[in-house]
């Protein structure tokens, strides 16, 4: 009788090898690009067959449509959670804006880019690309609700306010593969400029904000 013990192979339930394919595919989109996300390409990247990937995608436009959907959401969530108990609206949104402007990024910047290039014509692409635009402007207009009702901020439009500044933020945004070095710093803030000037707050009023604390 052999000494050897023969492994047993775990089967994953059908939700936790979906949420598998999904969390790889955004990966490589986030890395590489959303060209990159084909059948093929994830199955190599899980050392499974194609047709496991198949199975759950049948059709690679509804996997690259996921893919983009968690990337954004997960960004939107690290820049912007939707609860926000450890710190004021100030915080939060001055938090926001830095790490928006940082390198770690840059990824998600350009994957954005991406999809909307793409998503002339790859219809089910444009409706995901149109969710997550939805989804943040729903997001940070309610912090900047939140603001105006504890006094922090002042607009009548927190909507439009919102939409003002995440259109900065995404001009600045298109250049995530220029050299930014040279870059003006009055064009550095502009989304800060943008923000003071739409909620009613003194210019500086967002720059070296302490962190929302979290306790944990």
């Amino acid at each position: 009788m052999s000494s050897s013990v023969q492994r047993k192979r775990v089967r994953k339930t059908p939700e936790a090898r979906r949420a598998e394919i999904v969390e790889t595919a955004a990966r490589v989109a986030l890395t590489e690009g959303l060209e990159c996300v084909t059948l093929r390409r994830i199955a190599e990247e899980l050392a499974v067959r194609p047709g496991l990937i198949s199975h759950y995608f049948p059709s690679v436009e509804d996997l690259v449509g996921e893919a983009f959907s968690v990337a954004a959401t997960g960004e939107l969530d690290a820049l912007l959670p939707a609860d926000r108990p450890h710190g004021t609206p100030t915080q939060y949104l001055a938090h926001y804006f830095a790490l928006s402007a940082g390198e770690a990024y840059d990824d998600i910047s350009r994957l954005w880019i991406n999809a909307r290039h793409l998503s002339r014509y790859r219809p089910v692409l444009r409706e995901r690309v149109a969710e997550q635009e939805l989804a943040s402007d729903d997001r940070l207009e309610q912090l900047i609700r939140d603001g105006v009702a504890r006094g922090e901020f002042r607009t009548d439009a927190p909507r439009t306010a919102a939409i003002q500044i995440l259109v900065v933020l995404d001009g600045l945004g298109a250049h995530v593969n220029t050299d930014r070095s040279n870059r003006p710093g009055a064009v550095t803030r502009m989304a800060l400029t943008t923000a003071e000037h739409a909620l009613g707050l003194p210019h500086g009023a967002l720059t070296d904000v302490p962190p929302p604390s979290d306790p944990s």
